[in-house]
């Protein structure tokens, strides 16, 4: 099984993707602790990656995909799956990963899309902040990351949909719903997705599902 997580920040997809791996036996590539164990490793990559965050700047999509196409051929070495975790970001991402992907006969099986209110991932992202301490997580702070995503992440939606790999969630559910939501899908795409081309298939929107997964 191999599965991209799509969400805005506070929908919970690190949570979940943790939830996929260990449920699958797969990888959680993470980008974001890729980058923090690299720079703690000091390797020639975080050397670079601490260059760029020490000047402010973001890091370069060159460098992420290098890390991530490492990851992807240790995936591929060990003969496992893998949930991607932070990439693709913009449509750019997802089309330069998705030939990456191909070159390694990597490609997603699944781009799993945690659906969520702006409401409540506002309460949710300054309730972190306010647990973890975190002076610069401000709601004007969390508004700007909103309005980023939805202008150049969530445009990634349509295109997974287009592809036929789209999978739809409503992650305003308690966290356990939404793992059992998720979880249950997956396995039953998991025998077909050797024996349904890409091209057949049609994206999958689950959010209207609700309370057919009981309480949390």
């Amino acid at each position: 099984m191999r599965v991209l997580m799509v969400a805005p920040p506070g929908a919970g997809k690190g949570t979940q993707g943790a939830v996929i791996a260990a449920h699958f036996d797969i990888p959680h590539i993470a980008t974001g602790d890729l980058l923090r164990d690299h720079v703690a490793r000091q390797t020639p990559l975080g050397r670079a990656v601490r260059d760029h965050l020490d000047r402010g700047d973001l890091v370069p999509d060159e460098i992420v995909l290098d890390m991530v196409r490492d990851a992807l051929v240790a995936a591929k070495a060990a003969g496992t799956g893998y949930v991607l975790d932070g990439m693709p970001r913009n449509i750019t991402q997802a089309r330069t990963l998705y030939q990456v992907g191909k070159s390694l006969n990597m490609t997603a099986d699944v781009a799993l899309h945690l659906k969520a209110d702006d409401g409540e991932l506002i309460r949710r992202l300054l309730a972190r902040a306010a647990l973890e301490h975190r002076t610069d997580d401000t709601e004007d702070v969390i508004r700007r990351r909103l309005a980023l995503y939805h202008e150049v992440t969530h445009p990634i939606v349509t295109w997974y949909a287009e592809r036929g790999i789209l999978v739809s969630v409503d992650a305003m559910q308690p966290v356990g719903r939404v793992g059992r939501q998720i979880l249950t899908a997956l396995e039953a795409m998991r025998p077909l997705l050797d024996h349904v081309p890409e091209s057949a298939r049609r994206p999958i929107d689950l959010t209207g599902l609700g309370a057919a997964f009981g309480n949390p």
